[in-house]
């Protein structure tokens, strides 16, 4: 039986594909990429909130470190570069989208989009996490639990948007300042992993030394290939952007 988080991402992807019918259905095109690859963060997040990769996760600290990459890191880039909120404002009355791309240019929204500050509440939020008592707290309350979850998927989405994303993104930085933030989180990410696998890190969780050296290498190397992931992304929108120039079009905003 599906839980709580498996239903929400069935609707997600459920909302998803009616936003795409009804945006063809109007005559307008929709990249079925951009369809596939927000499927597949869905299942990502689904395959990550199953019963077995739960229960590896609560009595294995490698099975929660896959559920961290799977809700943190892989299931954010399928559902970024799906491009909803593009789809969203397809569907969408006229003074409603004009609504929400003025929310999306607001001062709150610029703050916390800027790649700074989402590579803080991402990466920051796993120091924060498995460098002081706050993972242990988490495996005996289930409420914190639930919200480190929604945490990680709420601020690998914020981070990818902000470093790659295809949606509307106003005042976004030039890709200079993006990639030189995608390069400090990578260099970061790799630092983290490094103290937990040196330092047997988080402590006081009870697992074995062996244990813990293997969560911190799943992490360090499943980080570095969902980070070369957005590299990728990011290369191509400055490829886009130099055949733009060269064709002597606008560069569009960011």
């Amino acid at each position: 039986m599906p839980n709580v988080a498996q239903w929400l991402a069935l609707l997600a992807a459920t909302l998803y594909l009616a936003g795409v019918w009804r945006t063809r259905h109007a005559g307008k095109p929709w990249s079925p990429w951009r369809s596939a690859s927000f499927v597949v963060g869905t299942i990502t997040l689904a395959v990550a909130f199953a019963a077995p990769v739960n229960a590896f996760a609560h009595h294995d600290l490698r099975g929660h470190m896959l559920q961290h990459l799977l809700v943190g890191m892989f299931a954010p880039l399928g559902l970024v570069f799906g491009a909803p909120m593009s789809l969203l404002l397809r569907n969408l009355a006229p003074p409603r989208a004009r609504a929400m791309v003025t929310l999306l240019g607001s001062m709150p929204v610029r703050i916390v989009s800027h790649p700074l500050s989402a590579a803080l509440l991402d990466i920051g939020g796993m120091y924060l996490l498995y460098l002081t008592p706050l993972y242990t707290q988490s495996i005996a309350t289930p409420w914190l639990h639930h919200v480190i979850h929604l945490h990680f998927v709420i601020s690998g989405c914020l981070f990818s948007w902000a470093i790659a994303g295809p949606d509307p993104a106003p005042h976004r930085p030039r890709w200079r300042t993006r990639l030189g933030v995608l390069i400090l989180a990578i260099a970061t990410h790799a630092t983290l992993g490094k103290l937990m696998y040196a330092w047997l890190l988080p402590a006081g969780t009870g697992a074995s030394p062996g244990e813990i050296q293997a969560a911190a290498q799943w992490m360090y190397y499943g980080g570095d290939l969902a980070e070369l992931l957005l590299l990728v992304a990011l290369m191509q929108q400055w490829l886009r952007e130099r055949q733009r120039a060269a064709r002597g079009k606008p560069l569009p905003a960011g």
